[in-house]
């Protein structure tokens, strides 16, 4: 959790505020391959793609 206030910190001091949306993305990809990883799930997650 340290990591997520220091990550904003530098995005606030900084004013690189157009890297946030990029973050979001890769988590969410992150996420969604975690996801697929011989789950139930993972024909769905294709069908998007």
């Amino acid at each position: 959790m340290d990591f997520l206030f220091e990550l904003w910190a530098f995005l606030r001091v900084r004013k690189k505020y157009w890297l946030l949306p990029m973050i979001i993305t890769m988590v969410a990809f992150g996420g969604l391959l975690v996801l697929s990883q011989g789950s139930a799930v993972a024909p769905f997650i294709y069908t998007i793609f």
